[in-house]
């Protein structure tokens, strides 16, 4: 897939597709169009050609078989929260949105588990399990507008991924529709089972690229029985991370544990009533949970740990109220950076825990040469930091490029990867020999062609070459 698709040859797909499908599936107008041309990334928005809202996987099918035929590109949307442009249909051609596939098929209790389309929003299915008792773990911050299906495309994660994982540790199997049109079923619906490769596991994390999801089988949990909150004020974020890996050297593994470092800190201060000490240049947030007698064992040696730690305060909330007036500082922050700048990016990358000191001296040497304001954040407890790049002039743009490249290398030397949760999309594409091999690359590339040969899925993504053949700095 080299050139966006001739008109011709789209009219003949669409005219296919319009058979199809009921009425009303297929839109063009400029209106929808312009809609989903961006998703929540700093991407340059690209109009598609049409966008198709499927409700069915015979309708995907049909979609894809006809695309397929006449080499349309095809980009496909579930909630268009993305941070790397995996939704911008950088290549033209078709959306094919699958937010109305908001079916949750069933919870089933006594075997833990949850069979939900691509279009559920988080929340919603976490409302529902938590319902029955039981517990779905992965929360990304984006919770209340993300959808399944690209929590899946893009393995999602979120702060409670250091204690339980991220979503493919809870992807037991799901149905897709390949390329061509064909439609499979992958995975189980057991916790064991080794029969032939486990292809479920790979359409975990490949971002629309090898085929479109239609539903997914996830595991579950039983529902914690208590929850407790802890915000902690430190000296500098070198004592945070010492904070964090004496607590785990004590065996004591939060659910949540998340990193604010001195420059995120300052951000925050003017927009939360919370009493934040002025000598702070760190904040930890920390959560526990399980049984009664569990978390209050935990809560009294965190306790203990944190005072060793030199804690200059710590706030403890169990209640669902407190906890909530808690986590609206974490939550606060985004907010507030993007009222700071006109501009802002955000890259997720991850080292070894114990590397995250070295790295977050690494960003604020980045910062101080490049003279860019970088708050960073994240999640502790896997070394999955969050750091963000403010800037308000278009002359400070390669700056900013400079900053990113220099934080991927320092992640890559430092033992680390470019992306903990994100994916790659467009955005990161370009970077993705930093960490891997020509030579691995390329057995990626054929692992597409494989599941992809026409190359209509989500062309522009994850590769170095796709991301030459569609620069997505060029508007659509």
């Amino acid at each position: 897939m080299d050139s966006r698709p001739s008109a011709d040859a789209l009219d003949r797909a669409l005219l296919e597709i319009d058979r199809a499908l009921p009425s009303g599936r297929v839109l063009r107008d400029l209106d929808t169009r312009t809609t989903y041309a961006r998703d929540e990334s700093a991407t340059t928005p690209h109009l598609p050609d049409a966008v198709v809202r499927a409700e069915t996987t015979a309708e995907i099918a049909a979609v894809l078989r006809a695309a397929n035929a006449h080499g349309i590109p095809v980009t496909p949307r579930a909630g268009g929260t993305g941070r790397v442009g995996g939704a911008v249909p950088v290549a033209g051609g078709l959306v094919l949105s699958t937010e109305r596939m908001d079916t949750i098929h069933g919870v089933e209790r006594e075997e833990l588990l949850v069979v939900a389309g691509p279009g559920v929003i988080l929340q919603t299915l976490h409302e529902a399990v938590e319902a029955e008792g039981l517990f779905y773990p992965p929360d990304p911050s984006s919770l209340g507008s993300c959808r399944l299906g690209g929590n899946v495309a893009a393995n999602a994660g979120g702060p409670r991924a250091f204690k339980y994982g991220t979503t493919g540790d809870f992807v037991l199997g799901m149905e897709v529709v390949t390329a061509e049109g064909t439609v499979l079923r992958l995975g189980r619906r057991t916790r064991k089972g080794v029969t032939g490769y486990d292809l479920s596991s790979l359409m975990v994390g490949s971002e629309g690229t090898l085929a479109v999801i239609t539903e997914v089988t996830l595991r579950l949990v039983p529902l914690p029985e208590r929850i407790a909150t802890l915000l902690v004020l430190l000296t500098d974020a070198h004592a945070a991370a010492r904070a964090v890996s004496t607590l785990i050297a004590n065996r004591i593994v939060p659910r949540c544990l998340e990193l604010l470092d001195r420059e995120s800190l300052a951000i925050l201060r003017p927009s939360t009533s919370l009493p934040l000490d002025p000598r702070a240049g760190a904040m930890l947030l920390l959560e526990l949970d399980g049984g009664d007698a569990a978390v209050e064992a935990e809560l009294s040696r965190v306790s203990e740990v944190l005072d060793e730690a030199g804690a200059l305060d710590v706030l403890v909330a169990t209640s669902g109220s407190e906890r909530e007036r808690l986590w609206a500082a974490r939550r606060d922050l985004s907010h507030a950076t993007k009222r700071l700048a006109k501009y802002k990016l955000s890259e997720d990358v991850v080292v070894p825990r114990t590397r995250l000191p070295e790295l977050l001296a690494e960003v604020t040497r980045i910062s101080e040469r490049e003279q860019l304001r970088m708050p960073a954040f994240g999640h502790a407890g896997d070394g999955n930091l969050h750091v963000a790049f403010l800037w308000n002039d278009d002359e400070e743009r390669p700056r900013v490029d400079r900053g990113i490249e220099a934080l991927f290398r320092a992640t890559v030397a430092l033992g680390g990867t470019l992306s903990g949760e994100h994916g790659l999309g467009v955005l990161k594409a370009p970077y993705l020999g930093l960490e891997q091999s020509d030579a691995l690359i390329a057995l990626q590339e054929r692992v597409k062609a494989t599941f992809d040969p026409r190359g209509i899925l989500n062309p522009g993504k994850v590769f170095p070459s796709q991301a030459a053949r569609w620069p997505h700095t060029n508007g659509g």
